[in-house]
């Protein structure tokens, strides 16, 4: 899902009240965001954010095997 309020993308872990809880696409701190803020992230904005955190991991010396 995509956060429209900064364009952040992450996976839906749970729903706490009438906010969803998501998390970022390599793992991390969990944020909140109302339903009318998020979106389906269209494939062309999954892969930029996957391929944004494999470089990052790869710089930090995490990358995933």
């Amino acid at each position: 899902m995509r956060d429209t309020r900064d364009q952040r993308v992450g996976v839906v872990m749970d729903r706490c009240g009438p906010c969803y809880q998501l998390r970022p696409l390599g793992g991390g701190k969990e944020w909140e965001a109302a339903p009318a803020d998020i979106e389906p992230a269209p494939a062309s904005v999954q892969l930029s954010a996957r391929l944004a955190e494999a470089n990052r991991a790869s710089r930090d010396g995490g990358g995933r095997r």
